[in-house]
């Protein structure tokens, strides 16, 4: 009796959680994981439950939104599920960042915004900016649309500061100009995959081959032959020889709180570095640093897209509608205007809550700014080892001002170190 009874429980519990997604008298379930949270995330429900309440109602659609924490604890979900094979337990859409790409498109149930457009030939794509759209493309296939879209900026204390630095010397020169208090800094930073991308792109380079992996799996460092690397580290290491550069990570409590002067970081923030500072002092926004005079203007987009998984025809359809509303110009212009994201829509510009915030408070175009001026040859780096990528050269960088290395000798250092990272993940993934 006590069996019979476990494998009712059982039975009925596996009947609950098929209705709780797929489709069910007439309505078709849902899920999409997402990883926004504070203000981005509130936003992110009341749209989930907009759409529920107009085009769901309307199309029979309901889409139960499941907060998956961060970006990697999100896309390491996503590839436990897909290594298991146990692609039920896949949402039907999903927030993803750059460190999920390559898993994403390699996986059998993946549903590519390429196939969509390919499917609804009625649905275009050219009302995206191209730098945005062109970061979720790889090996020529769009993966998916970009949801929240930014770049990374400078900010400093404008109410110390008289001009935005633009460039590593401007920095440097704050040290020799400015009388700055015991217990200030001017500039923290470690430079990582991300920072590295901006400023070798900056100089007309790429780190890795095959267009910083976007274009090709990376196999090799594509910064070393053409000079773009050692100019860096020879410029960074004069940065940091002019005092103005602390060689550790910036810390946003330590600019809220004006104990640091300049700090590079993502334009999302924007909203709660003003929350944060609350009027102590003049928030300033400018380009990303430039390495220097000669330097282009302009830093990779980051941030994240949404992307789908194919579980059945009318999940599938059901799943392109959420994405199309949450990339829709109304919903992007209003998510940039409460977060510090970029609208990802030229459209959306146009929108009254976003032309209404840039009226209001300029800074808030500074990303938006940037983004027209980055050239969509600058591309985020994608990988296979991102991980170990990152960090290595983090340390490697810092080890050049603590060990007091010459950038050549981290040059050398860093073709080994990161070559031979790519070299095994190849042999080991090939």
């Amino acid at each position: 009796m006590k069996r019979i009874l476990a494998v009712f429980v059982v039975m009925s519990l596996a009947l609950s959680l098929a209705g709780a997604f797929g489709e069910d008298e007439g309505v078709t379930r849902i899920v999409f994981w997402h990883s926004a949270s504070e203000i981005a995330g509130e936003k992110l429900e009341k749209y989930v439950k907009e759409f529920n309440d107009t085009i769901g109602a309307e199309k029979g659609i309901f889409v139960e939104a499941v907060y998956q924490g961060s970006y990697s604890d999100a896309s390491g979900k996503m590839n436990s599920l897909l290594s298991a094979e146990n692609y039920s337990d896949l949402p039907d859409v999903m927030q993803l960042d750059a460190t999920g790409k390559q898993r994403y498109m390699s996986a059998s149930v993946a549903y590519t915004a390429q196939e969509a457009f390919e499917d609804h030939p009625d649905d275009k794509s050219d009302d995206f900016f191209p730098v945005a759209l062109g970061n979720w493309n790889l090996d020529g296939v769009q993966l998916g649309l970009p949801f929240a879209t930014s770049t990374t900026v400078t900010f400093y204390n404008a109410s110390v500061l008289d001009e935005a630095p633009q460039t590593f010397e401007d920095i440097a020169d704050i040290a020799a100009y400015y009388d700055i208090e015991d217990g200030i800094e001017i500039f923290a930073c470690v430079p990582n995959t991300p920072l590295l991308a901006n400023w070798i792109g900056q100089l007309g380079g790429s780190v890795v081959d095959g267009a910083n992996g976007s274009e090709a799996t990376a196999t090799r460092l594509d910064c070393i032959d053409d000079g773009t690397l050692l100019s860096f580290l020879e410029s960074w290491k004069a940065l940091y020889e002019s005092g103005a550069l602390t060689n550790r990570a910036a810390s946003s409590d330590e600019f809220v709180s004006g104990r640091l002067l300049v700090m590079t970081g993502s334009t999302s923030t924007i909203s709660s570095l003003l929350d944060r500072i609350g009027g102590r002092f003049e928030l300033g926004i400018a380009p990303f640093i430039r390495v220097n005079d000669e330097a282009q203007s302009g830093a990779t987009m980051s941030g994240s897209c949404l992307v789908m998984f194919n579980h059945s025809d009318a999940r599938a359809e059901a799943a392109w509608e959420l994405v199309k509303y949450l990339t829709s110009a109304p919903v992007q212009a209003d998510f940039a205007a409460a977060t510090g994201y970029i609208p990802s829509r030229l459209s959306a510009v146009d929108e009254p809550v976003w032309q209404s915030l840039v009226s209001d408070l300029p800074i808030y175009a500074a990303g938006l700014e940037q983004l027209t001026l980055t050239p969509e040859s600058m591309r985020s780096v994608t990988v296979g080892p991102a991980a170990d990528f990152y960090y290595t050269i983090q340390d490697t960088v810092s080890a050049m001002l603590t060990d007091d290395l010459t950038p050549e000798e981290t040059l050398i250092e860093m073709e080994r170190e990161l070559n031979g990272l790519l070299e095994r993940y190849l042999k080991a993934n090939g």
